[in-house]
């Protein structure tokens, strides 16, 4: 990976897989080698540790917040209360602005897409350029499937005249609140890793949007539904929080062995 940019782009759960790719790296060493460029980049990079190069091989890793893989535009800039235009069609800032300047991208979406979710980051979903009108767009899980579609269809468009890039869609985690959701008392107790079995059986995708989507073109499908869903043991569960965490991973963890599979493909 001499002189290339690695980026990560999607909601927490990227996060950690940036956070477990750096931190395999570097074997969770401080080095006088990495120095933090996030300053360098536009586009929804606005957090120190989310940019890192390493001197030595003039290698960069990078990771940038976009929850739903959506353009954010104020709807009223003079407004500090304003709501923000989350746009199906456009793509998020980081990418737009930097895609000619990567060599891999790995990109998901999946948590988010839940009305309250999109109502309490107070945003309101836009497709060309205006308010949604169409009522089948207005079903989040339809407007998920119209996102997904949408950024892979302009990412492969990219692909075909940059053959020094590699894009791939990592599936959807899988989270594991038992006797509830993550708002009405689901926990994840379990301490015995892969009680629930200890093989993937399917021979295809578990997260079919993304398998969907990606069928047929440059974008590549990492696949890392299955064989997480057996780990419900590996989360933050109660390990310093005050009510259960059973979406994020525990590192080392899970999201390394995404990382594992990253590697391989690459």
């Amino acid at each position: 990976m001499k002189d290339k940019i690695v980026a990560f782009v999607g909601d927490s759960l990227s996060r950690e897989q940036f956070e477990s790719m750096m931190c395999m790296l570097t074997g969770g060493q401080e080095s006088s080698d990495i120095e933090d460029v996030q300053f360098l980049y536009t586009g929804q990079i606005h957090h120190p540790g989310w940019g890192y190069r390493f001197r030595s091989t003039n290698t960069t890793i990078l990771y940038s917040k976009s929850t739903r893989l959506c353009d954010l535009e104020p709807i009223n800039a003079t407004d500090p209360n304003t709501l923000n235009a989350m746009h199906l069609d456009r793509q998020p800032a980081f990418i737009r602005e930097n895609i000619d300047h990567l060599n891999v991208l790995v990109m998901n979406t999946a948590q988010h897409w839940r009305k309250t979710l999109v109502s309490w980051d107070n945003e309101v979903i836009y497709v060309n350029g205006a308010p949604v009108q169409d009522r089948n767009l207005k079903n989040i899980s339809n407007a998920m499937i119209f996102k997904v579609n949408n950024i892979v269809k302009w990412l492969d468009s990219k692909l075909a005249s940059n053959p020094n890039l590699q894009v791939f869609f990592r599936t959807k985690s899988p989270t594991h609140f038992f006797k509830g959701d993550w708002n009405t008392g689901g926990r994840c107790d379990n301490t015995i890793p892969m009680t629930r079995g200890s093989e993937v059986f399917e021979d295809e995708s578990s997260d079919k949007v993304v398998a969907a989507a990606v069928k047929g073109t440059r974008v590549k499908l990492l696949d890392i539904t299955a064989l997480s869903d057996l780990r419900d043991e590996a989360h933050n569960s109660y390990y310093g929080k005050k009510s259960p965490d059973c979406l994020h991973w525990c590192l080392p963890g899970v999201p390394d062995t995404w990382n594992e599979l990253l590697s391989a493909q690459l």
